[in-house]
């Protein structure tokens, strides 16, 4: 297996700072110390701060929503929803999913464009995923899945912020009463 580059090093350690802290408190001499990289080598990748985040968010959707796809490939229906939660107790438990909210609420505007585009990508993915599992358990929603893809993106940031939050709720219990309702909209 071969190490990853200084640029991917320097992203994913700008994802640990951004998960432990929080997106507006993140400095490059943060993300530096984590990476393990002086801030000059930041700035000869990056060129700055904004520039870094931005790539950030393509990076970690990128991921999410590889992974969510992924969830449901060469799954057997009885497996469905076992396979869709342990792809999203993965997200949880990383933070990738806060993380892009966080980063959502950054001021900066291309930080803020990278966001808007990966809300798309998300919405997208959640409409397919839709699609999918209904397909897999052999139902039809009543309602196309485009529409109901941002009650999932939101049902899934909600947990995403519940899990920083460390709450004594079992999201796993959220996750399936969610799907329930999803489910019972099939024709």
């Amino acid at each position: 297996m071969t190490s990853p580059s200084t640029p991917d090093r320097i992203l994913e350690s700008a994802l640990r700072c951004i998960a432990r802290q929080g997106a507006a408190a993140v400095a490059l001499s943060h993300v530096a110390a984590e990476a393990g990289v002086s801030k000059a080598l930041i700035h000869y990748h990056f060129h700055d701060r904004e520039t870094l985040l931005t790539r950030l968010v393509d990076e970690v959707v990128e991921q999410v929503v590889r992974g969510e796809r992924a969830a449901l490939a060469d799954t057997p229906p009885a497996l469905a929803i076992d396979a869709l939660w342990t792809w999203l107790e993965r997200e949880l438990a990383r933070g990738d999913i806060r993380v892009l909210i966080e980063l959502s609420l950054l001021p900066q505007p291309s930080i803020r464009e990278a966001a808007r585009r990966a809300a798309g990508l998300r919405r997208a993915a959640a409409a397919q995923t839709v699609d999918r599992l209904f397909t897999l358990l052999g139902l039809s929603p009543r309602v196309p899945a485009a529409l109901l893809a941002e009650p999932v993106v939101a049902f899934v940031d909600g947990l995403a912020f519940d899990a920083s939050l460390a709450t004594k709720r079992d999201p796993r219990v959220s996750f399936d009463a969610f799907w329930l309702g999803m489910l019972s909209l099939a024709e």
